[in-house]
């Protein structure tokens, strides 16, 4: 064992879901900017934003991949593809995910479907094809995007919350199934970020005063970094010991 934790991901193989905008852009120039090289998961391969040319030019490289987490075609495909490239896969980031909201009596079929297809079902399956991979090797780290709405309830979120939550359970019993294999599985639960997908909401003066108060401990919106180091903490060395937790990144909200 080293002396001192390391934070260091050089050699690493990482692909994050959801990877063109907000969280997911932040989650990847982190782990590149800690030495991985870095798989990308774009809903719209045709919309990338610009986080594959970031990593390119920060040194580490990156791979573009079409990745709909709702089309599990698309995501086994992509995790062949993270293989066949780099040799080896390390680290898998399930971060993309969707919150149509609504309130709970009026949510309609085709919403409940679609939110359970990519928060839930995409997040089981490319685990599953990742680990199976990761298992060969007997090392992997899997880190999944929960929320602090699996832990306390949003009004109009109800199906949101229902899979966050649910991403917190899986991430337990992935925990314990694969650990035999030396693969973690961790997650993270963060509060409201400044995103893109959180601006519209937060654009209400009001409604970011009530979330403000709402975060009993700091009073401030969070950024996408301060949750890209979590994950990057989560898939290094330095959490070895690590497994089944799901970190709550919500400056005391559940606190209250």
């Amino acid at each position: 064992m080293p002396e001192y934790p390391s934070f260091d991901l050089t050699g690493q193989v990482a692909l994050v879901t959801g990877a063109a905008r907000g969280l997911g852009r932040a989650i990847s120039l982190a782990l590149a900017n800690a030495g991985a090289s870095v798989a990308l998961g774009f809903r719209d391969i045709e919309r990338p934003g610009d986080t594959s040319k970031v990593i390119d030019e920060m040194g580490p490289k990156a791979l573009p991949l079409q990745m709909d987490t709702s089309r599990l075609d698309q995501v086994h495909r992509a995790i062949e593809n993270v293989v066949e490239h780099f040799g080896r896969i390390d680290l898998l980031v399930n971060n993309a995910g969707i919150a149509p909201e609504n309130l709970a009596e009026s949510v309609n079929e085709k919403d409940f479907d679609q939110t359970l297809a990519v928060n839930l079902k995409g997040t089981f399956f490319a685990s599953q094809y990742a680990a199976r991979h990761m298992m060969r090797q007997k090392s992997g780290s899997i880190v999944n995007m929960s929320s602090q709405a699996g832990f306390a309830a949003l009004p109009s979120e109800s199906v949101y919350c229902m899979t966050k939550a649910g991403i917190a359970h899986l991430t337990k019993c992935l925990a314990v199934e694969w650990g035999r294999y030396g693969i973690r599985v961790n997650a993270v639960a963060p509060t409201f970020i400044r995103t893109p997908g959180t601006e519209p909401a937060l654009s209400d003066p009001q409604f970011e005063a009530e979330v403000v108060e709402r975060i009993a401990g700091l009073h401030r919106i969070g950024q996408p970094v301060e949750v890209a180091g979590a994950v990057v903490f989560l898939a290094s060395p330095a959490a070895s010991l690590i497994t089944g937790h799901t970190l709550l990144i919500d400056g005391g909200w559940t606190a209250r």
